[in-house]
C-alpha cells in the first residue's frame, strides 16, 4: 500500500473518533485494519438494542440510504422492526435511526433499494421463529416477551406472517403500509436496464417453498412470478435461502444463493440467466465459503460480492469479478476480529475514487447486543 493510501487511512481513523453517534473502534489500531480497509466502525446508535440483518444503498444523490432490524432483544425474539438511518457524507455520520415499519410479529431481514424512478423500496419478512423460545424466559423478560405475543390470537399470528415491501415516492419522507410480495431476500430486489425490477429470492409461509424470481413492470407497485431456478442434481429446494442479484454489463443477469445442502454446504452457489431471468442455469459452486452474498456492479462493469465469514477467524469478505461473474479473484478481509459467528450479512455501495463502503451487523465482545459496523475500503485497479 503506497504512502498516501496509508495517510488517507490514518486521517480518515482519526477523523471518525470524533463523530457523534458512530463510535470508533478504538479496540482497532489503523495499523492493525485489514490490508483493504482504511476505516473501521460501529454505526448503530442504540446500544441497548440488537440490531441485525442491514442493506446499504446509494441514492442517485449520492445520498446513503440503511435499513435492518432494529428493536430487538437478541437474535430471535418478538420485538424486531425495520428502522431506517441515512448518511449525507459517505458514511461519517447517520442519522438517528427512524422506525418505518413495525408489525405485531418479529420483523427481520430488511433490503432497500432506489429505482431508476426514484422511487425507494424496502423489503422484510416477518417470523414467529420466537415462540420456542417464549416458555423458556422467567421473570419480567418473560412477562414481556408473552405480552407481546398475546396482542393476537393464534389465527391473527398466522395472518401476520409474510414477505413485504414499503414503497417511498418523496425520498423517503413517508412509507406506504406494508403490501405483500411473492419472495423474500435480505437485500432485496435490483433494477435491469430495460427498467423492470427483478427480485431474485424464497417463497416463505406458503405452500409453495419455490425458489425464483418475480418481476414488476410499474416500479414494484405490483409484482408477478417470472421463472423458477433449478435445482442441482440431488439438491434439495428447502436448503436454497437467501439470494441476490445483479445485472452484467453485458446484460446477463447473476444470482447468488445462501446453500445449505450436502455438497458445498456453507458455499455460495451461483447461476445465470441470458434472457432477462426467463430461463436459468443449474447453479453452481464457484469455490467460495462464506454467505449469505450480496452483489454489486461498478461503474467500470465489474462485480463486488460481500458476505460474512462463519468460521474463525469470524468476519467479513469480498471478491472481484473483472469478467462479469464468470470468475471471482482472491478474498479481500473487510474484517477478521468477530467473537463468533452472530454476525455478517455484509452489503456494500460504490463510493466513488477508488473507495467502498461495507455495512454488516455483528455481536461484539464488550456489547451483549448486536451492533451495525461499517468498513470503509479502496479497491485497487
Amino acid at each position: 500500500m503506497n504512502g498516501s493510501h496509508s495517510s488517507r487511512r490514518a486521517f480518515l481513523k482519526s477523523s471518525t473518533l470524533a463523530v457523534v453517534g458512530c463510535a470508533s473502534d478504538s479496540a482497532v489500531r489503523a495499523e492493525d485494519l485489514p490490508g483493504a480497509v482504511e476505516d473501521l466502525k460501529v454505526i448503530s446508535q442504540l446500544p441497548e438494542r440488537y440490531h441485525g440483518w442491514p442493506t446499504v444503498a446509494r441514492r442517485a444523490s449520492g445520498e446513503l440510504m440503511l435499513v435492518y432490524s432494529g428493536g430487538r432483544e437478541s437474535h430471535v425474539c418478538p420485538f424486531g422492526r425495520v428502522e431506517w438511518m441515512r448518511s449525507r457524507d459517505g458514511g461519517e455520520t447517520w442519522t438517528f435511526p427512524r422506525v418505518i415499519h413495525d408489525g405485531p410479529i418479529d420483523d427481520r431481514d430488511a433490503g432497500v433499494l432506489e429505482t431508476a424512478a426514484g422511487t425507494i423500496l424496502v423489503t422484510t419478512f416477518s417470523s414467529l421463529a420466537y415462540e420456542p423460545s417464549l416458555t423458556k424466559k422467567a421473570g419480567e423478560t418473560g412477562r414481556r416477551w408473552q405480552a407481546v405475543h398475546q396482542r393476537l390470537n393464534e389465527e391473527a399470528r398466522q395472518e401476520a406472517l409474510g414477505t413485504w415491501m414499503l414503497r417511498s415516492t418523496d425520498a423517503g419522507a413517508t412509507f406506504s403500509r406494508a403490501y405483500r410480495v411473492p419472495v423474500n431476500s435480505p437485500h432485496g430486489p435490483i433494477q435491469l436496464s430495460d427498467g423492470r425490477l427483478l427480485y431474485p429470492g424464497k417463497m416463505l409461509w406458503s405452500e409453495e417453498k419455490k425458489v425464483g424470481v418475480c418481476v414488476s413492470s410499474d416500479d414494484g407497485e405490483t409484482w408477478q412470478w417470472l421463472a423458477e431456478i433449478p435445482t442441482r442434481k440431488g439438491d434439495h429446494y428447502a436448503d436454497y435461502h437467501e439470494l441476490h442479484g445483479v445485472e452484467t454489463a453485458d446484460g446477463r443477469v447473476i444470482v447468488h444463493i445462501r446453500n445449505h445442502n450436502k455438497t458445498n454446504a456453507g458455499e455460495t452457489l451461483q447461476c445465470e440467466s441470458s434472457d432477462g431471468g426467463k430461463t436459468w442455469s443449474e447453479p453452481h459452486a464457484i469455490g467460495v465459503w462464506g454467505l449469505p452474498s450480496h452483489l454489486l456492479r461498478l461503474g467500470d462493469g465489474r462485480l463486488v460480492m460481500s458476505y460474512s465469514y462463519r468460521r474463525p477467524p469470524y468476519g467479513n469478505q469480498a471478491r472481484v469479478s473483472d469478467d462479469g461473474g464468470m470468475h471471482w479473484g482472491p478474498a479481500i478481509t473487510l474484517s477478521a476480529d468477530g467473537v463468533n459467528g452472530d454476525l455478517g450479512y455484509p452489503s456494500t455501495v460504490d463510493l466513488g475514487g477508488g473507495l467502498l463502503l461495507t455495512v454488516w451487523y455483528e455481536q461484539r465482545a464488550e456489547s451483549p447486543r448486536a451492533v451495525l459496523r461499517q468498513a470503509r475500503w479502496a479497491l485497487t485497479s
